[in-house]
């Protein structure tokens, strides 16, 4: 049963807006969840990912690797983390691209606009938990 009678439930449509998003939707779909004591501290579970962010990657061959964000690729919806690297056969090395879902927060870059959106979204949690525990 279809709840909204707004939104598609097609699978093409879903697949042609997820690959043809925009830049500013696709920030938001390249969000990465944050570790658990950040979680418990700000009471957020997931921000999108941005450039200085420290990262551990938690799936993949790479897991339990940490390292820094120094690129967010997102014509790929891809990441690049600091000595996350391949040598290739002329002797170059390039970085190894990684989804944000696979990679776990440890530490935020906090800037004005980041403490704001975390305090949003801490604003719009409490709403909801309030209404379970009524």
């Amino acid at each position: 049963m279809k709840q909204k009678a707004h939104v598609t439930c097609s699978r093409r449509k879903n697949r042609k807006a997820h690959f043809t998003a925009p830049s500013h939707i696709r920030r938001k779909i390249m969000s990465a969840p944050l570790s658990k004591d950040l979680r418990t501290k700000y009471s957020v579970r997931s921000v999108p990912i941005r450039r200085d962010d420290e990262v551990m990657i938690v799936r993949g061959h790479y897991h339990d690797r940490e390292g820094k964000v120094t690129q967010c690729y997102r014509k790929k919806f891809r990441i690049h983390v600091e000595r996350v690297t391949r040598d290739k056969a002329n002797g170059q090395t390039v970085p190894i691209p990684i989804h944000p879902s696979k990679v776990v927060i440890t530490k935020l870059k906090l800037d004005k606009d980041r403490k704001a959106l975390l305090d949003r979204k801490n604003s719009a949690g409490k709403g909801k938990n309030s209404e379970k525990t009524a």
